[in-house]
């Protein structure tokens, strides 16, 4: 298996596609991968690579969520465990376990964050018909982290707002912190 699994940049077009740019467009892309026994999606955007797992520094007192670190090409890139972070039980490394890498705006500017998930599935566009909007029950996440529900032929994808799943004032902290130690440790 390769180290990078997909080329998020190739999916998207060259130079990327915007937030903007999905928002009026007749259909978007969405990545779905795999938590446990569920789907979910988030839009591209905001992805810059997905990367098979691989070992990563623990780093002591955090967030249960917060599995560690990983050196990404001379950056320090903190990495949460998606499933942990939605209050169930660590993902169990597999196979197919790998890590998202998304960028993040926090005050001082665009930070990368890793993502790990049991599996990531494909990239479907979806026209905006087919989006429902969140329900205020179910699905055992918080409702805020819930953007909407893709309604595929009767089959139910959770679409996650990342901007509440990855609150910016807790990512802050675990950013600064994630920097603070290994400019430490050099």
């Amino acid at each position: 298996m390769s180290s990078q699994l997909m080329d998020i940049g190739a999916i998207k077009g060259k130079g990327g596609t915007s937030a903007s740019q999905l928002a009026g467009a007749e259909t978007s892309q969405y990545l779905t991968f795999t938590l446990g026994t569920e789907i979910f999606a988030v839009p591209i955007a905001p992805i810059r690579e997905i990367i098979e797992f691989r070992e990563l520094t623990a780093i002591p007192m955090t967030p249960a969520f917060l599995c560690g670190v990983l050196n990404l090409r001379g950056a320090v890139v903190p990495v949460i465990d998606l499933s942990a972070r939605f209050g169930r039980k660590r993902i169990s490394v597999q196979r197919r376990t790998c890590i998202i890498i998304v960028e993040v705006e926090l005050e001082d500017g665009l930070h990368p964050l890793g993502i790990v998930v049991d599996a990531v599935n494909e990239v479907l566009e979806a026209d905006p018909a087919h989006i429902e909007s969140k329900p205020s029950f179910g699905s055992g996440l918080r409702a805020d982290f819930v953007a909407g529900i893709l309604n595929l032929a009767g089959r139910f994808v959770v679409m996650l707002d990342l901007a509440r799943v990855l609150s910016a004032a807790e990512l802050e902290h675990l950013i600064g912190a994630a920097h603070n130690r290994s400019a430490s440790s050099n």
